[in-house]
């Protein structure tokens, strides 16, 4: 990997969601004291990503300012169980994080009144569709928020297609009688891979994201570059930010990069939310960027430890 994500420092943990088994890596503040009490994290990926990539690193960094961070791979995905694979299911994605916190609050290092969430790009959806209903999250951020079930109705960014929606739920109809009829599953790619898809990808995003998942940069194996095109039904059918105005008097903290082609995902779930809410924007950077660039993933983590320290209230915090 070209920049360090600090997977190798976590603590390999396993939970359950439901009967399945759900892979984390477990990030413990410094100087940890497990007769102590400290604020915890809920850190959720991106769609296509898994634990060992940018969840881990914020997932650390939050680690090193007292609280304790817990990554993690959604479950059908990576090194957790779930059939059938590289499913990409919204209300699945979102009861994950629910089961991370019932995993937190068996920790007795864990305050269980000090729970908060985060996540990147879909994750930060996903973690801002999660508040809504546990109220045991007590402040949520989201870093390059993206809305899935907008994306799976409208297109990527960039994407100007008539008839959008009637084509991918043609596909998934396809996709289902197939399976249906003892057919191979089919599955899409969430990034272009080789020079001819990147040339063609109709929006930045795209080239962005497969220079992120599919070179150096951030190539980890468990990470696939697929999922099921059975899954875009559920995605269609979703809206992340449906009831985000029943948060209140909850917090969340949305960050984007000035220069991020999803801004409105940010802008539409900001305009929703009811006080307390705040928008952070990187100044200079795109969507990817705060996956792993130290100089704005610094600028994005001062943020975090501050908006957290403060509405988790835990003197552990530092």
């Amino acid at each position: 990997m070209l920049y360090d994500t600090h997977y190798k420092e976590g603590l390999k943990v396993t939970f359950k969601k439901f009967d399945l088994n759900i892979a984390g890596l477990l990030f413990l503040p410094k100087n940890f004291e497990e007769d102590k009490k400290y604020p915890a994290i809920v850190v959720t990926h991106p769609g296509g990503g898994v634990k060992e990539q940018c969840s881990s690193l914020y997932a650390w960094n939050l680690a090193q300012h007292g609280f304790v961070a817990l990554a993690f791979d959604a479950s059908h995905q990576g090194e957790s169980e779930g059939l059938p694979r590289y499913l990409e299911d919204p209300t699945s994605r979102v009861e994950d994080i629910h089961s991370a916190v019932d995993y937190l609050v068996t920790l007795k290092y864990v305050d269980s009144e000090g729970i908060g969430a985060m996540g990147v790009c879909a994750g930060g959806g996903y973690t801002m569709n999660a508040i809504q209903t546990d109220l045991r999250i007590k402040a949520a951020a989201g870093i390059s928020t993206w809305d899935v079930g907008d994306s799976a109705k409208n297109g990527f960014p960039g994407v100007d297609e008539k008839d959008y929606l009637k084509k991918l739920l043609k596909e998934v109809a396809e996709a289902r009688n197939a399976e249906a009829l003892g057919e191979e599953a089919r599955y899409w790619k969430y990034v272009p891979e080789t020079e001819e898809e990147i040339k063609n990808a109709p929006s930045v995003i795209s080239k962005e994201a497969s220079e992120y998942y599919r070179t150096e940069r951030c190539y980890y194996p468990t990470s696939v570059n697929r999922y099921l095109v059975s899954s875009n039904d559920k995605l269609a059918a979703w809206d992340a930010f449906a009831h985000i105005d029943t948060v209140s008097p909850r917090p969340i903290l949305l960050i984007v990069g000035s220069e991020a082609d999803t801004l409105f995902y940010t802008h539409n779930c900001y305009e929703k939310a009811l006080e307390p809410k705040e928008i952070f924007t990187i100044q200079g950077a795109t969507h990817v960027d705060l996956y792993d660039k130290p100089q704005f993933v610094d600028q994005v983590v001062e943020k975090l430890v501050s908006y957290f320290s403060k509405n988790l209230k835990e003197d552990n915090c530092v």
